[in-house]
């Protein structure tokens, strides 16, 4: 989490030199059309797979609810996990295109509803996990330590026949670095609505991003330590694909009300997944329209709908590919979130790379630099996005 908001600093600094300071518009800047394609194709692999992810991670969680409710309930009904969560993302898809298809208004009040319901969800699992390691305490995760880091063969990938990462730690960490990409996602949003944001724009931009970064910080990586020192050792696999939940039922109080709980972060969770289903649809649509405009795809991409006015026919794509994605999965998130983080750190390389050209080719002053400036010899020093790229 703390290398993502190192990372929306590039994309602050991307923003303040250009209104639409996404990755295609920085790279072809600093480095030309062609590589400003690639860019661009790693972006759109990313917002065809965001829809996919969130769709089947909602599945997931309602498919691991109901079968807990129909275990409770003492029946021998048992859903397929993948099924479920193959026909929920598909549905939810098929949901969003038809909307977006119509031309949808978009309501910043219901997504700071959504907000707002989180915010309580989240409030109420910090304290309850709180209370429960309290009440009966808890276990902190081993130290990492080359005797202490154990992975399987899934984990290690193309080195799993390899003993590197047992001798050197650091290969280790970034092993699992990589695994978390996932969790770095959403910072191409920050270029996207930046055109949007209020004036003084820089400075609310700024804002967003520390606020994101404090909200994900405190949610995401203490969830996952939480899961580790409440969820017990043996029956922690259960929940893999449906982490919360599994905590929500770990906790400490009497049944019906980890029950109930459950059943409110499943939910919340439904919305927020199911949000950013809408939100890979339209940011797909915005930015290959963009890309259209500069004529690397033809104007027949960008006709109107004759009835709705929308560009149909990018949507119409992007949702099709998304359908075969997830029919592709077999509504395992394991297999997207791979995909997932390669093209993410594609994408993030590439803007970092350009941000670093751009400190030499446009040198001028800007109103945001990414920190750690240097001056030797009258000449900048950019250590910060430097370091920021290297480690991508």
């Amino acid at each position: 989490m703390l290398l993502s908001y190192a990372v929306s600093q590039l994309y602050i600094e991307s923003c303040s030199m250009f209104v639409r300071g996404g990755v295609y518009r920085v790279v072809k800047e600093a480095m030309g059309g062609a590589l400003a394609k690639f860019s661009v194709s790693a972006l759109m692999f990313d917002y065809i797979l965001t829809g996919p992810i969130s769709g089947v991670s909602a599945g997931q969680y309602l498919a691991g609810l109901l079968n807990e409710l129909l275990a409770y309930g003492h029946m021998q009904s048992h859903l397929n996990p993948g099924t479920v969560a193959e026909v929920f993302a598909i549905a939810a898809t098929l949901y969003f295109w038809w909307q977006n298809i119509k031309g949808i208004s978009e309501s910043s009040e219901k997504a700071l509803w959504i907000m707002q319901l989180t915010t309580v969800m989240v409030v109420a699992l910090i304290a309850w996990c709180g209370y429960t390691l309290l009440a009966r305490g808890g276990h902190f995760p081993p130290a990492p330590v080359p005797h202490n880091i154990v992975m399987s063969k899934h984990a290690l990938g193309w080195l799993a026949n390899s003993r590197i990462p047992q001798m050197f730690t650091l290969v280790a960490v970034l092993i699992g670095l990589g695994h978390s990409v996932l969790a770095m996602s959403g910072a191409e949003s920050l270029a996207q609505v930046y055109r949007e944001i209020e004036h003084p724009k820089l400075r609310n931009l700024k804002k967003a991003a520390f606020v994101i970064f404090i909200y994900s910080m405190v949610f995401t990586s203490l969830v996952s330590f939480f899961a580790v020192m409440i969820i017990p050792d043996g029956t922690r696999h259960q929940y893999f694909q449906n982490l919360i939940g599994g905590l929500a039922m770990s906790l400490q109080g009497p049944f019906i009300a980890r029950l109930a709980f459950h059943i409110f972060v499943v939910i919340v969770g439904t919305l927020i997944l199911s949000g950013a289903v809408n939100t890979a649809i339209v940011g797909s649509n915005g930015v290959l329209n963009r890309v259209s405009e500069d004529g690397v795809l033809s104007d027949w991409f960008r006709q109107p709908h004759p009835r709705f006015g929308t560009s149909h026919r990018i949507i119409n794509m992007v949702v099709g590919l998304q359908i075969v994605t997830i029919f592709f999965s077999r509504g395992d998130v394991t297999i997207l979130a791979n995909l997932y983080a390669f093209g993410v750190i594609w994408s993030f390389v590439l803007n970092g790379v350009a941000v670093l050209v751009l400190r030499y080719t446009q040198p001028q002053e800007r109103e945001f630099k990414v920190p750690l400036n240097f001056r030797i010899g009258g000449k900048e020093v950019p250590l910060g996005v430097a370091l920021i790229t290297l480690v991508l």
